[in-house]
């Protein structure tokens, strides 16, 4: 058989396949069902290796693939000093160089090891009181975010130092675990800080899958909401309205650690702006503007309009890696006792996408993100104690669990949390607090056969 019948029979079989799953009624669907095996629907990506989290959606068409594929380009372009022939504008002041230095393959940033500088993860700071919008005010001569590097020339607003205190627990059987409590002090500040200023680290996320999450109807997510438990189940979720610079309004927040992004256009914007000191039509001023590291540089927009949508487009049309073993017997075992300890009522298993017909790849798709999207109380080992428009100092959005278990493999490690401080999974779990005490005292009080089978479960994600 030629290799081009091969290749025609094999796209027969996925039509087949995904036709079958567009027409099967997914409340119909119970653990067993195949369709579990696809986390973003008809665009899940059957990449296990290195690049699970890089593939565009399998289902696109030519022109915005295109598209795709320019945003591809711009997200690896590493900036560099003004005046260049290529990739100019950066900083003066900065956290990285490019989109990849952050999100490495697509995926999950981490903390610095010894004696390294931050790289993926990053420092949100701000002072008592809100900025005209509601949101976090910013603090004076530093902004919204510290950048801890700077150009030539440019002194670096401050650097950052990361100390760990290890706490020792043991689960009701008598096994130990520990957990590493962080502490952060900014060192060597360019300017004196002033009092109160409120730290929050955030590791980059991943940026796979964000396409389908923004497709979610608003009133799905609304319904999932519960801000004064009135079922009285232990859990209050509730939505994070933000600031959305380009409608000019409030909306609601459905991407970072807090749920205060809007839009993944904003998202992309901001990040160019903060990150790396590239000024947009969505943030047309230097983040240093007002300091003595201006450079006075706001003459011209350093990424055009249309390459800030291709960026956005990009991430908006990466897909989702499938599920592994989703049908083996522990892994089974694992999502039931997931499901029996509640962790699902946070982590929602299944979502679907809006219909949309101007975008119909991304129209009407039942995935499997494991997320609510709302904000909830984590308890006060958590928090950051920094307001982000309705998220308090210690409610953080409930995190997509999709493709969880690939990070090891995909990224080289296995940090969680808004700031890595977790080293494995289990350690992750054992840092709920909060709505989730109930579920954390649930897997404490498993024995290790269930933790494992409950670990196995996320690591097919």
């Amino acid at each position: 058989m030629s290799k081009d019948k091969i290749v025609i029979r094999v796209l027969m079989v996925v039509g087949i396949v995904i036709s079958i799953y567009s027409c099967v009624d997914p409340e119909a669907l119970n653990d067993t069902d195949y369709s579990e095996w696809l986390s973003g629907g008809s665009q899940t990506v059957f990449d296990n290796g290195a690049g699970g989290f890089s593939s565009a959606f399998p289902h696109l068409a030519a022109e915005r693939e295109k598209v795709h594929s320019i945003g591809d380009g711009a997200f690896g372009q590493t900036f560099v000093t003004a005046p260049a022939p290529q990739n100019p504008g950066l900083g003066p002041i900065f956290n990285n160089v490019s989109c990849t230095s952050c999100h490495i393959n697509d995926g999950r940033g981490k903390p610095p090891l010894p004696g390294e500088q931050l790289s993926s993860l990053l420092i949100r700071i701000s002072i008592p009181g809100t900025d005209v919008h509601g949101g976090p005010n910013p603090v004076p001569g530093f902004g919204g975010q510290l950048q801890q590097r700077g150009v030539f020339g440019a002194q670096p607003e401050a650097s950052v130092r990361i100390d760990y205190t290890e706490k020792s627990y043991t689960f009701a059987d008598g096994t130990p675990y520990s957990l590493r409590f962080p502490t952060y002090t900014l060192e060597n500040p360019y300017t004196t800080l002033p009092a109160g200023v409120m730290l929050s680290p955030r590791v980059a996320p991943p940026v796979f899958g964000l396409g389908l999450l923004e497709a979610v109807d608003e009133a799905d997510i609304l319904a999932l909401a519960d801000p004064d438990d009135r079922n009285d189940d232990g859990i209050s979720g509730k939505p994070n309205y933000a600031w959305n610079v380009v409608e000019g309004k409030m909306t609601l927040g459905r991407f970072g650690w807090k749920a205060a992004n809007p839009s993944l256009l904003q998202q992309s914007a901001g990040a160019y702006n903060e990150d790396m000191g590239i000024t947009n039509f969505v943030f047309p001023h230097e983040s240093a503007t007002g300091q003595p590291q201006y450079d006075g540089r706001d003459d011209e927009y350093e990424v055009s309009d249309s390459l800030l949508h291709s960026v956005a487009f990009y991430i908006r049309t990466l897909g989702v890696p499938a599920r592994r073993a989703a049908d083996d017997a522990a892994v089974l075992q694992g999502k039931k006792l997931f499901v029996d300890g509640k962790c699902s009522q946070c982590h929602v298993p299944r979502l679907r996408t809006k219909t949309d017909v101007a975008f119909p790849e991304i129209s009407n798709q039942v995935i499997f993100p494991y997320t609510d999207m709302l904000v909830h109380d984590m308890g006060p080992n958590l928090a950051d104690n920094r307001p982000d428009f309705d998220a308090t100092g210690v409610e953080w959005r409930t995190s997509p669990l999709w493709g969880i278990g690939m990070t090891r493999i995909v990224n080289g490690h296995q940090n969680f949390l808004h700031d890595g401080r977790a080293r494995t999974l289990l350690e992750a779990i054992m840092w709920h607090g909060g709505e989730a005490e109930a579920s954390k005292e649930f897997v404490r009080t498993l024995s290790q056969d269930d933790r494992d089978k409950l670990i196995k479960f996320l690591e097919s994600l």
